[in-house]
């Protein structure tokens, strides 16, 4: 899709308020901003001059655009609310949510283009690679998408999907260390309820946008997908998975950059067939109140082990970007075991042992 304008960052209009982060160590407060702006590089990086930061900035743009395009059209009613925000020092993003529509409870589909310096366990947050740990901050230039997508009928999934970019440079105690990159991110299904056909259709289009770029992408990274999302208090998966990767910086960069591409450029048709099949499927209090203790199962994986809602906290993210993720409501019942065979223990039996969907 072709983006509108945008007004230069240079000159912002009159900012609506100041928000203070969780941490003063890293990137600094942003300022909101009544208009978004053409651009969140600095100068210094060129701009939109090719570069990877420039191009992966304008694919996240035109993804934004067009996933909230979508949803939008399929929820007949719920608009998405707007804020954009800038740091000081360079960088921003736009934060979009429908709340309360006619299909979604909540759908956040934000973006991001920061810089800043990470803490160490910031750093340990953002790359798991044990041997390649910082002894000091870490200056960082970090892009991405994040969504997550809360229907109301218990029979619709919920969709995350999150495509990030990062560059950092070596601390300045430590002369001649290269700057690093990598790519990170994933598409996955959380059901309430188990529909085959649904299931097998999500991963059917993360199998075929892998295959156009290796064959191994997609074995490979929807068991990193079946790992990742462990609730391991639980010994469960928070859902039935998807792709997901990270630390990704051993092949091509121009590949995996496309590749990127490709995966965002696939959450419309992966996900708005199954919501438009989903959406108005009657349903009881019971069948409700079973998908509030999933959503209860999302809270806490995404509390206690995502890495991402690890890395905004720990560097003093905007906290309304950060936890855009959590539904409007979710349930948790002592002691709660569904009845065996019941389509509730299917899904719970299929989030406890993964299963191979096509």
């Amino acid at each position: 899709p072709t983006l509108p304008k945008f007004p230069s960052l240079s000159k912002p209009k009159t900012p609506l308020r100041n928000l203070t982060p969780l941490s003063a160590v890293s990137i600094e407060k942003e300022t909101l901003i009544s208009e978004r702006p053409h651009t969140f590089l600095r100068e210094a990086d060129g701009g939109d001059d090719g570069s990877v930061r420039s191009r992966f900035q304008r694919m996240i743009l035109e993804a934004q655009e067009s996933v909230c395009a979508a949803l939008e059209a399929v929820d007949g009613a719920g608009k998405f609310k707007e804020d954009a925000w800038t740091r000081p020092g360079g960088g921003g993003g736009i934060s979009r949510v429908l709340q309360d529509g006619a299909v979604f409870e909540k759908a956040g589909v934000n973006i991001s283009v920061v810089y800043g310096v990470m803490p160490p366990e910031a750093y340990r947050a953002a790359k798991a690679a044990a041997d390649d740990q910082k002894p000091g901050p870490v200056p960082f230039f970090a892009a991405g998408i994040s969504s997550v997508l809360h229907p109301k009928n218990p029979f619709a999934p919920t969709l995350h999907f999150n495509y990030r970019y990062f560059e950092t440079d070596a601390p300045k105690d430590t002369p001649g260390a290269p700057r690093q990159w990598w790519f990170g991110g994933g598409t996955d299904l959380t059901p309430a309820y188990i529909f085959e056909e649904d299931v097998k259709h999500f991963h059917s289009i993360q199998k075929k946008a892998c295959d156009k770029f290796d064959p191994s992408f997609y074995p490979r990274f929807k068991k990193w997908c079946d790992d990742y999302f462990y609730i391991k208090h639980r010994g469960e998966r928070r859902g039935l998975g998807g792709i997901f990767f990270d630390d990704l910086n051993d092949y091509d960069q121009e590949m995996l950059l496309s590749f990127a591409t490709e995966c965002a450029n696939s959450v419309v048709p992966a996900y708005i067939p199954i919501i438009e099949k989903r959406k108005d499927t009657p349903f009881n209090e019971s069948q409700k109140a079973w998908q509030q203790l999933r959503r209860g199962r999302y809270v806490e994986f995404n509390l206690v082990y995502d890495r991402g809602t690890t890395f905004g906290l720990k560097t003093g993210g905007r906290i309304e970007s950060i936890l855009v993720s959590l539904p409007l409501s979710a349930r948790w019942e002592y002691d709660h075991k569904p009845e065996g065979g019941s389509e509730e223990w299917k899904l719970l039996d299929a989030c406890i042992n993964p299963k191979e969907w096509i």
